[in-house]
């Protein structure tokens, strides 16, 4: 049986149980962090770790736990369940929302057999639509991980009944933002473009591994804002996060990219983070 780390041990799945006073069940209080083990080891858990506990403390949601302690409950966890190569996800939240100055905070943290994309999607690109919804530069939960995710789940939910892969967000000033699920990448004469932080956009784990990696491979990368023009125009197109590492997109909506073949740079990127990931 599965077993999860649930608040200060590891336990039977099914005896983790969020209580009903809890202001993530009540109110999508909460955030979440998706990881990759890969060889038995957690990519990059520092900046996850980061990333947490940066918008835990933006928007207010006090757990007591510590990042030291996190980290440990993971690599619990993944020992735990004898996985090597897996999926993992920390969960975490104030805990009931009626006691603010004495959070009894709720941690779960799970770990299953990683399942990869299908392979003809690195091999031949992926379609992605646009969406309707727009993200609001004004909303404060904009550019964290919380837990209040229908919205990408329905956008995403939308774009898989179009047989597309990803829905691309704007911003309420159509500026272009990201994936339901993901970072995106343009490139245009050699130059990698990707979408200020500040746009705002999640701040991806694997968005800054691709920065790091085009630093190393002297391709010039730039942040800044983009527009639908810009995407209809780049060469390339990709999209990030630390479950697809890189995949290409050669379809946006009706529009081929790069006659519809994944794209010099992109193949580049995607063989310098399998080798950073070391699988």
């Amino acid at each position: 049986m599965e077993q999860v780390f649930w608040i200060d041990k590891i336990v039977p799945v099914n005896k983790a149980a969020v209580g009903i006073a809890d202001s993530s069940f009540l109110y999508g209080l909460g955030l979440f962090e998706t990881l990759r083990a890969c060889g038995g080891k957690i990519f990059r858990i520092q900046d996850h770790m980061n990333r947490l506990l940066n918008s835990a403390a933006v928007l207010g949601i006090p757990s007591g736990f510590s990042a030291e302690f996190i980290k440990d409950a993971a690599v619990e966890t993944l020992k735990a369940n004898n996985l090597q190569d897996a999926r993992m996800r920390i969960t975490l939240s104030g805990g009931p929302i009626a006691q603010p100055d004495n959070p009894t905070g709720t941690l779960l943290i799970t770990a299953t057999e990683f399942v990869p994309y299908p392979k003809e999607y690195y091999d031949k690109g992926v379609r992605v639509i646009l969406t309707d919804f727009r993200q609001n530069p004004k909303d404060p939960t904009c550019g964290h991980k919380t837990t209040c995710y229908a919205p990408r789940l329905l956008a995403l939910k939308k774009a898989h009944e179009k047989l597309a892969a990803e829905a691309l967000w704007f911003t309420t000033e159509n500026k272009l933002a990201e994936g339901c699920i993901s970072n995106i990448f343009l490139v245009r004469d050699n130059v990698l473009y990707t979408p200020r932080a500040d746009t705002p956009v999640l701040p991806g784990i694997a968005r800054k591994t691709v920065l790091e990696l085009a630093e190393t491979l002297k391709i010039k990368a730039v942040e800044q804002d983009l527009t639908i023009h810009d995407l209809l125009s780049a060469g390339e197109v990709f999209l990030t996060n630390v479950i697809m590492t890189i995949l290409p997109v050669t379809s946006i909506e009706s529009h081929s990219v790069n006659e519809g073949k994944v794209g010099t740079i992109t193949k580049k990127l995607t063989e310098a983070y399998s080798e950073n990931l070391k699988c």
